[in-house]
């Protein structure tokens, strides 16, 4: 079982999404994207698995949360420095999770 010591770790954070672009060298179909986090954590990169229900143009301009402090990873060739959250069903795919009012970049998720 995890503690709650183990959950405060975690710096999530609501970020935008500034920038789509298809990753072509990865080997399941993904998007590198940019997303800010404002002025205390600023632009981060991120790769993710969402080309199953999400075009470039959903994506653009959409709030998300995202883990800030996580270590970066390469993958397929990207830098990937945060992990947008979503979660992931049988009959609906990987599904993007958000804030369901509109909310400030940058603010911690607690």
């Amino acid at each position: 079982m995890a503690e709650i010591t183990d959950f405060m770790k975690l710096d999530m954070r609501i970020g935008e999404i500034i920038s789509v672009e298809f990753n072509d060298k990865a080997l399941k179909p993904a998007y590198k994207l940019r997303i800010d986090f404002g002025e205390e954590i600023g632009i981060k990169n991120s790769s993710a698995q969402l080309c199953e229900n999400y075009q470039e143009e959903d994506l653009l301009g959409r709030k998300v949360i995202s883990v800030v402090n996580f270590p970066a990873r390469r993958v397929a060739g990207f830098k990937s420095e945060v992990l947008v959250l979503a979660a992931v069903t049988r009959d609906q795919g990987t599904v993007l999770l958000k804030p369901d009012v509109d909310v400030e970049i940058g603010r911690k998720i607690l």
